[in-house]
C-alpha cells in the first residue's frame, strides 16, 4: 500500500543477503514472479478524531458485540461513535481523567486480531499535525483488539507518540517501528528517521518494542523511479536498488549494535518486485489486488500465503517463518472506475465478508499478520484517488 511498515516475535532471524521470495504486489500488477527463493526478512541485531466504522467479532444487538465460540466467527462492520467528538474529547472513558490507564474496556471489543497496521492521524510531512492526546486513544482502542501493531515511518516523532502512549495506557502491546527510506533522496529520509528511532529506543527501552522495518515497497518504488515498475527487480537497475536497501538495513542494524541493543531488522515489499540479494519474509497478500471476489478472498490469501511463501521458505536450510504484512478489503472507491476488481467490490460488506472468513482462519492456523488497516486515511485518497484511502477498521473524523 502506500502508508509509509510487521513482524515475527522478537528473536526471530529473518534477514539475509542471499535470496528472496515473491510476495504479493498490492499495486494491481500480477501476482507473479512466484519462483524466487523466499525467506525471513529480519535478522537479530548484534549486540483523533476517529473513528465511526468499527470492525470487530461477534454479533450484533443494536451495538456490535465481539464473540468467538470454538472456530466461528463472525465479524460484523458497524457504524460507531467517534473516538474525538468535535472539541477534541477523547469518547473512550477512563475512571481517572489524568490517568490514561484507568480507561474503560469497551465490552464489544475483544484481542482478535494477531496484528492490525496503524499509522497516528497526520503523521506525514510537512504538516505534523499528530497529537498525543489521540494517539493515546488509538492505544487504548487498538489494546482491545490486538496486542501487536506495525508502523510505517518515524516522521512527525510518531516512534516516540506511539510508546508514550503505550507507557501511558500501560496495556499490553508490542510495536515494530518503521522507516520509510525513499529510493529518490539520496538516503535523507532513511537517515532523518534513523536518527528518530534511535531517540526513541534511548528514551523508552525496548521492552514494547518487536522490531524494525526499514522500507516497505522500496523495490517497488525504486524500480517505478528508474525505468519504470515494469523493470525486472533481477537486473542492473534493481541490483542497484537493492544494495541500497542492503545498506540501510545493515546501517540500522550497526546503529542498534553501537546502543548495545538487540532487534529484529528488515523490510517489507510488494510481491513481484523482489530482488534476489535480499531475502524477505514480510508478504503483503491482498486479494483485492489479484483480482479476487471477496467471498474467495481468505482462500486465495492462504494458498497464495502458503504456496509462495511458507512452502519456499521450508525448504530454506534456516527455516524462516513467515508472516503476512497487509492484508484487508477496502470499503470503498473514490471514483467508479476503480470500485470493482471485477469479482468483487470495493464495500463494507465486502470486508465483512473477509472479516468473517479470514480472521478465525489466519488465528487458527496459526498465521502472523497485521490486518490493513486501523483507520481510513483520506491523505491517501487525496494523493492517489480510487480504494487508496479507504481500507481502515474504523473511518476517519
Amino acid at each position: 500500500m502506500t502508508t509509509a511498515g510487521a513482524s515475527a516475535p522478537r528473536g526471530d532471524a529473518m534477514y539475509s543477503q542471499a535470496a528472496t521470495h515473491s510476495l504479493a504486489d498490492v499495486h494491481g500488477a500480477p501476482y507473479a514472479n512466484q519462483g524466487y527463493q523466499p525467506g525471513d526478512w529480519l535478522e537479530r541485531s548484534e549486540s483523533s478524531k476517529k473513528r465511526s466504522k468499527m470492525i470487530v467479532i461477534g454479533s450484533l444487538v443494536g451495538l456490535v458485540i465481539l464473540i468467538i465460540i470454538g472456530v466461528v466467527v463472525g465479524v460484523l462492520v458497524s457504524k460507531h461513535k467517534s473516538s474525538s467528538d468535535s472539541n477534541g474529547n477523547s469518547t473512550v472513558k477512563q475512571t481517572d481523567p489524568n490517568d490514561p490507564s484507568t480507561f474503560i474496556k469497551d465490552p464489544a471489543l475483544h484481542q482478535s486480531f494477531y496484528g492490525i497496521a496503524y499509522t497516528p492521524e497526520g503523521s506525514q510531512l510537512p504538516d505534523c499535525g499528530n497529537r498525543l492526546a489521540n494517539v493515546i486513544t488509538d492505544i487504548q482502542l487498538l489494546s482491545q483488539l490486538t496486542t501487536r501493531i506495525r508502523l510505517y515511518g518515524a516522521d512527525c516523532n510518531q516512534s516516540a507518540l506511539v510508546l508514550e502512549a503505550i507507557k501511558q495506557t500501560k496495556v499490553n502491546m508490542t510495536v515494530w517501528l518503521g522507516n520509510y527510506n525513499i529510493p529518490t533522496d539520496n538516503g535523507a529520509a532513511y537517515t532523518r528517521q534513523r536518527d528518530t528511532i534511535q531517540k526513541a529506543i534511548q528514551t523508552y527501552g525496548t521492552d514494547h518494542i518487536g522490531g524494525i522495518t526499514v522500507g516497505n515497497e522500496f523495490m517497488l518504488n525504486y524500480l517505478t523511479a528508474n525505468g519504470g515498475a515494469q523493470t525486472p527487480p533481477n537486473s542492473p537497475v534493481g541490483d542497484t536498488g537493492a544494495d541500497i536497501l542492503i545498506a540501510n538495513i545493515k546501517d540500522t542494524r550497526d546503529m542498534l549494535s553501537s546502543m548495545g541493543v538487540s532487534l529484529a531488522v528488515g523490510t517489507a515489499d510488494a510481491g513481484s518486485y523482489f530482488n534476489t540479494k535480499v531475502l524477505e519474509s514480510m508478504a503483503n497478500v491482498h486479494p483485492w489486488f489479484a483480482n479476487v471476489s471477496a467471498e474467495n478472498a481468505a482462500a486465495w490469501t492462504a494458498s497464495f500465503f502458503q504456496t509462495t511463501d511458507v512452502d519456499a521458505a521450508n525448504v530454506l536450510t534456516n527455516n524462516p517463518k513467515m508472516y503476512i504484512a497487509e492484508t484487508g478489503w477496502p470499503t470503498k472507491s473514490s471514483d467508479a472506475g476503480n470500485a470493482s476488481n471485477g469479482p468483487g467490490t470495493a464495500s463494507e460488506s465486502g470486508l465483512q465478508t473477509f472479516l468473517n472468513t479470514f480472521v478465525c482462519q489466519a488465528n487458527t492456523n496459526g498465521t502472523g499478520y497485521f490486518f490493513f488497516e486501523y483507520f481510513d486515511e483520506p491523505w491517501k485518497d487525496a494523493q492517489f484517488g480510487g480504494v487508496e484511502g479507504w481500507w481502515g477498521l474504523f473511518t476517519a473524523k
